[in-house]
């Protein structure tokens, strides 16, 4: 199993999550964003979609749009993986865990 894993996730501006939350201060939502990264995971560790299942996940800090966040994976327990995100001021936005094919 690789040692770590560090990817960029770019938020898009136009997400389809951003208008209907809080439209006078966009935020995107939590799921949106453990969604992209499992996918963002599945896709750098070429495995199917669907492989990774969300454990836990916590959120610290508010992400709006045109967001560029540093998602830093370490493994975690029963081969899943430890996931810090950090916005571009090196501060900590959310953190998560997900592993392979446990429902959350």
């Amino acid at each position: 199993m690789t040692d770590s894993l560090t990817l960029t996730l770019a938020i898009p501006a136009d997400h389809p999550a951003f208008p209907g939350h809080f439209p006078a201060r966009p935020i995107l939502p939590g799921a949106a964003l453990l969604d992209l990264v499992v996918l963002a995971l599945e896709e750098a560790l070429a495995l199917e979609p669907g492989a990774l299942q969300l454990v836990s996940g916590k959120f610290l800090a508010p992400i709006g749009p045109g967001s560029v966040l540093q998602l830093y994976a370490t493994p975690g327990r029963a081969g899943g993986w430890r996931c810090t995100l950090s916005d571009a001021a090196g501060q900590t936005v959310a953190q998560c865990e997900v592993r392979f094919g446990v429902s959350a």
